[in-house]
């Protein structure tokens, strides 16, 4: 006798049957992120960030980077989408920013904004979006501008030199006073920003604050240099640089055709990236590989490899290169430090 066919009931498992649905992502304005994030909040977080990347705990994917070509209808500007996950940590964060959207000042905007997710570790669901207008990723770089100062300068260095001074450099020189008191040079192609830059810092700050009429006077008298610029054009010459030994902390690089330093400098100095797989695509290192002055091989340290003491720091007079071009792992660091603070609220 043939045997009847049984048929096989559908099981749906227990673990995908939902019971209630995630709640909604809490939204921060830009004015509940600035009136309650400082740099000063964000530097551990981002130094225990890099350190991190360094063992290999951080998933860091490459930026992502949207053009937007100018049209009747859009543009111009950029967009860059860039996100990570240090191990270990309750959230991750992705974050969208733009930049070099000039036509906003057409529109009494700003060139650019951005919004940081933050999103629970444990079940994927966003816990909130930060308004954030590029203010959290400004803070993030000059907490890494503070660590990068911490481990590749001494005591001794302390007049402290900025080529550009809009709102990044505010933050360095904000982020620089946590490591020590200095004498802080301003130098910008705008003189009336600069003198607004170096007043307001003094009186911030309670140290000195001069401006110089030049970049190569800048040189002259600094031991550590912060340049945050946003062109292509290089800002410096090896030249102007004091013979004693410096530290140049570049940050203005983040896009194919950005470059703030001359090729000669960067061949000269202790070369050290916060991520060598983007500083080698998207900072000051790809002029100087595209030049054939330097290979990959010629990097001293990523920053994270200072931090935990498996590579030097500064050894004497030397020149020494910092290049943070931004990673996704300072960006996790400050998602999660913004949740943890403005969450309570």
């Amino acid at each position: 006798m043939a045997r009847m066919a049984r048929s096989t009931p559908t099981l749906t498992p227990t673990r995908f049957l939902a019971t209630k649905s995630f709640d909604p992502p809490r939204l921060f304005t830009y004015e509940d992120v600035t009136s309650n994030l400082t740099v000063s909040d964000a530097i551990t977080a981002v130094e225990e960030a890099f350190s991190a990347l360094a063992k290999g705990k951080v998933d860091v994917p490459m930026p992502m980077h949207i053009t937007i070509d100018e049209t009747p209808s859009a543009g111009p500007g950029d967009c860059h989408v860039k996100g990570g996950y240090v191990s270990g940590t309750p959230t991750f964060t992705v974050k969208v920013a733009t930049v070099s959207f000039y036509k906003n000042a057409e529109r009494g905007l700003p060139p650019g904004s951005g919004v940081f997710c933050v999103v629970d570790a444990v079940t994927g669901a966003p816990l909130a979006m930060f308004q954030e207008n590029r203010y959290m990723t400004d803070l993030r770089t000059g907490a890494a501008g503070a660590v990068s100062m911490k481990h590749t300068t001494v005591e001794s260095m302390d007049v402290v030199g900025f080529i550009g001074t809009g709102a990044i450099a505010r933050n360095m020189a904000r982020a620089a006073a946590t490591v020590r008191g200095y004498r802080g040079v301003a130098y910008g192609q705008d003189a009336l920003m600069a003198k607004e830059f170096a007043e307001e810092m003094s009186e911030e700050l309670g140290m000195p604050f001069s401006v110089v009429e030049t970049a190569e006077e800048l040189c002259g008298e600094s031991d550590v240099i912060f340049t945050q610029t946003p062109g292509s054009s290089t800002v410096l010459e090896k030249g102007w640089l004091k013979d004693t030994g410096v530290t140049i902390i570049a940050s203005g690089s983040d896009q194919p055709t950005k470059q703030e330093l001359p090729v000669d400098v960067l061949k000269a100095s202790k070369y050290i990236s916060d991520l060598t797989k983007q500083t080698s695509r998207i900072g000051e290192l790809r002029s100087a590989l595209q030049a054939g002055v330097m290979t990959e091989d010629d990097v001293h340290a990523e920053l994270g490899q200072v931090v935990n003491g498996e590579k030097s720091g500064r050894e004497g007079n030397e020149i020494i290169v910092v290049d943070l071009t931004g990673t996704g792992a300072q960006d996790a660091a400050i998602g999660q430090v913004a949740w943890d603070k403005l969450g309570q609220l």
